[in-house]
């Protein structure tokens, strides 16, 4: 066992902060196709919310799932993008730096939002303010008792909010700019291409949840049934993306490139269905996911970012 404490960085899975990044990022892309302008001041303000909210979950996240038995030591089910860290497993005596990391979030998030608030309209403020406080309150308990979101099936529809309509929605306030127009239907997009991550990782956690009474969709559903939901998920995603680039933004056809990705789709789809139930065939299924959200992400933030160029 290595006797050296973990960085900061695998404290908080800095792995995962790229998932508030990139539908912040899209949020103010979208308030910009509508405005013609860009705030930086609110945008990175708005980053140090986000982050900070997300470092504090995932830290209380690893926290309770430790302490409530769903972060088992097994090697050979833990992967870079799924489990927890396991850290409180081999070194149980960083409990108290992971409870001050957890707070160190929030309170860099709280000075964030009040910072915001001094360069948006003072309309916005009760918005930002309700948005911050949900946020913070599920970011402790997603996991934490005695409410645990997550273990009681509405965790996913949490993530979905969290990373869909409410970053979205913040963003644009970031912006200076009331929710209107073109937010809809961009909204969904961010919380569906997240969801697809916590799906597959809840089938590969599937066995520890079960145990430790985690009872996500997928452990109340069933792993066959699940692999079916995920290519839903999916399907609502691309559904999403052509309807925002046949529909909504003009011109629309730069977001066709974000579902370049989906070419691997197929393959996904021969590994869950001849393999939902051997999670030791899970390293792969992960890897395709991974790989389909973070050059989804990242097509979709360029495709808008084209038709601003196109329209200016």
């Amino acid at each position: 066992m290595d006797d050296k404490d973990p960085s900061f960085i695998q404290m908080i899975r800095a792995q995962f902060l790229i998932g508030i990044v990139i539908p912040l990022s899209i949020g103010t892309l979208t308030a910009i196709s509508i405005s013609g302008s860009f705030h930086l001041e609110g945008f990175l303000l708005i980053l140090l919310v986000g982050l900070g909210l997300h470092i504090a979950t995932d830290v209380y996240n690893d926290i309770y799932d430790t302490k409530q038995g769903a972060d088992q030591k097994m090697k050979e089910q833990r992967n870079y993008f799924s489990g927890g860290s396991g850290i409180l497993l081999q070194k149980p005596h960083l409990m108290t730096k992971m409870y001050l990391l957890a707070r160190f979030g929030l309170i860099l998030s709280f000075l964030a939002m009040i910072g915001l608030l001094f360069f948006i309209d003072r309309s916005l403020w009760f918005y930002v303010i309700v948005i911050y406080a949900l946020s913070a309150f599920f970011s402790k308990y997603y996991t934490a008792a005695p409410i645990k979101f997550g273990y009681r099936g509405f965790g996913e529809v949490l993530v979905w909010l969290s990373f869909g309509p409410i970053a979205i929605a913040i963003a644009g306030f970031s912006q200076n700019m009331m929710i209107q127009g073109i937010f809809y239907p961009v909204m969904p997009t961010t919380g569906l291409s997240t969801l697809t991550i916590l799906w597959v990782g809840q089938m590969v956690d599937l066995p520890n949840d079960k145990a430790a009474g985690k009872l996500g969709l997928v452990a109340r559903i069933g792993t066959k049934r699940a692999y079916y939901s995920y290519f839903i998920i999916q399907f609502l995603l691309i559904l999403n993306i052509l309807y925002l680039a046949l529909f909504v933004f003009t011109p629309g056809w730069p977001l066709l490139i974000a579902l370049i990705p989906f070419i691997l789709l197929p393959k996904i789809w021969n590994i869950l269905k001849k393999h939902h139930a051997h999670l030791q065939k899970f390293t792969q299924v992960t890897t395709y996911n991974t790989t389909v959200y973070i050059l989804f992400s990242f097509l979709f933030i360029l495709g808008i970012w084209l038709t601003l160029l196109l329209k200016s």
